[in-house]
């Protein structure tokens, strides 16, 4: 398919407000893609240069970009008709410049990219560049449009999309093996999914209530969520945003291949920096452990990790998804031989809970989860078989602007407007805050705007949203104010979550459940 065809789709999609109408579009355009073009051609759609399983990525700088937007288009009568394929080969080969001159041969392949296309399909491309191709095309629309053009059963195509975590791969296989592979599709060895996610909860006899009377009380650890995957000596390791870790915490491999039963398995937990006096250490600290590619054995002998494992998704051969939590344990205990384990308490008594939950807190941990004893694993989920316990509130926002900061704040961006997600593709404005970050990640904070950059009036600069931070607040309030109808009092950044991705923002949906929880012993008169 030519790259023209690919932009005149996205100028018809941008323009339509009709969600059947997108669908439609976009899977006519998934059938006229060639067997070798799904991939990339599925991942274009989606606003990416690469697929969501391909780790790489464009790092050009802002520079690099500015300059290369000179450069004249190319005529349409002279020019070698630019095809998705070619654009492809160009992203990986920007990707794959690495080392010694890197820069310059950076530059070189984009610019050579970009001299090829013509004013038509410019504008498309350097939105591929900037993952913000802005056609109102969410993933969930995609999903429909597979299964259209798949002829596959919807509930069929979202299934598989939870266990391959790519919308790419799970078009190549709808559109080259039919619905019947689709159905097929189980957890693989090597292949992440996405984690179980959990409702927020304040109230244990709520909690007991949905669990049938008792639940499995465990620790919600203050850490980063990981999920190891083993093949005999073969170990890797991804983050909670699919993110592969593997080189970055060493020691917690050694675990999986030293320690732990099982020719092959893969496992969900969680990982803690912890201090000498055993308690854990600040989660910044631990966020630096997982970037680190270099110098990890001093890393890890300055910021040592604990293992702390509460669930098993799969064992020697046999996915378990499907069975009970109270089983999926029962294995893993055995498995791990009752070591590397999340603390947890079986319980149907409130007081006995709050006591658990505050051991959890004076161990310095966030609170507890509480986990349906019949649950299964439900890959990407959020409902009620899954709750966590924290004493203080809190959202997860995205970054989508920050005001330039006055004072001793005056080189930074540092008032940052806090999105949730809306629901349809977007976000939606909640409030801004200040509060939370020290000098040293105002100054990190700061750099990383000025790359997500979109535009600059002097006084806001508006971004791409990609930064996750987790918020506290006093209470949510309706606001005229913003278009979400309502705003964060006394917010204020508790952490950045760099292993969360734009997919586990608070929805509006679940803001707007949280507002009117505040109001279940009050007065309704102000909902």
């Amino acid at each position: 398919m030519n790259f023209s065809e690919f932009a005149s789709l996205c100028y018809e999609l941008e323009k339509t407000p009709s969600r059947l109408a997108k669908i439609v579009s976009a899977a006519e355009y998934l059938k006229r893609l060639e067997p070798d073009e799904i991939r990339y051609g599925v991942a274009f759609l989606s606003g990416r240069p690469f697929p969501i399983a391909d780790p790489r990525t464009l790092d050009i700088g802002p520079g690099a970009f500015f300059e290369v937007s000179k450069i004249p288009a190319a005529e349409n009568s002279s020019s070698i008709p630019l095809r998705l394929k070619d654009v492809a080969d160009g992203f990986a080969k920007i990707a794959e410049a690495s080392g010694k001159g890197s820069r310059r041969e950076k530059f070189a392949r984009l610019q050579e990219l970009v001299e090829r296309t013509d004013a038509h399909e410019r504008p498309i491309l350097f939105r591929l560049l900037h993952n913000e191709l802005r056609i109102g095309l969410h993933d969930g629309l995609i999903q429909e449009a597979i299964a259209r053009a798949s002829g596959t059963d919807l509930k069929t195509v979202r299934r598989a999309a939870l266990f391959l975590s790519d919308l790419a791969e799970v078009a190549s296989v709808a559109l080259t093996e039919g619905a019947a592979a689709l159905q097929r599709v189980d957890i693989t060895l090597f292949v992440p999914l996405l984690p179980m996610l959990s409702e927020l909860s304040q109230e244990f006899d709520d909690i007991f209530k949905a669990h049938g009377g008792k639940t499995a009380l465990e620790f919600k650890y203050d850490g980063a969520r990981i999920q190891i995957h083993k093949d005999r000596e073969l170990v890797r390791i991804w983050s909670r945003r699919l993110s592969e870790v593997t080189r970055s915490i060493p020691e917690i491999a050694q675990i999986a291949r030293r320690d732990l039963q099982g020719d092959s398995f893969v496992l969900d937990g969680e990982v803690v920096a912890m201090g000498k006096d055993g308690r854990p250490f600040p989660f910044q600290e631990l966020m630096r452990r997982f970037k680190r590619i270099h110098g990890i054995e001093s890393a890890a002998s300055e910021v040592p990790l604990s293992l702390h494992l509460f669930d098993c998704l799969f064992l020697d051969g046999r996915s378990l998804i499907d069975e009970s939590y109270e089983e999926r344990w029962s294995k893993l205990s055995a498995m791990t031989g009752g070591n590397y384990l999340a603390r947890r308490k079986i319980s149907s008594d409130k007081v006995e809970a709050e006591v658990f939950l505050n051991e959890a807190l004076a161990a310095g941990h966030e609170g507890l989860m509480a986990k349906a004893l019949n649950s299964p694993y439900m890959p990407g989920n959020r409902g009620k078989l899954w709750f966590k316990i924290k004493p203080a509130e809190t959202v997860d926002c995205a970054i989508i602007a920050a005001d330039r900061g006055s004072g001793r704040r005056r080189g930074w961006l540092s008032n940052y407007h806090l999105a949730v997600a809306d629901g349809a593709g977007g976000f939606a404005p909640v409030g801004k805050t200040f509060k939370g970050l020290t000098d040293k990640e105002f100054t990190g904070m700061t750099a990383k705007l000025q790359e997500l950059q979109l535009a600059d009036d002097g006084y806001t600069v508006t971004v791409k949203p990609e930064i996750v931070v987790e918020v506290t607040y006093n209470e949510i309030q309706r606001s005229p104010q913003y278009s979400s109808g309502f705003a964060l009092r006394f917010a204020r950044i508790t952490r950045i979550r760099e292993d969360k991705s734009l997919a586990q923002v608070t929805s509006l949906a679940e803001l707007r459940s949280l507002y009117e929880r505040q109001f279940i012993s009050k007065s309704r008169r102000n909902i």
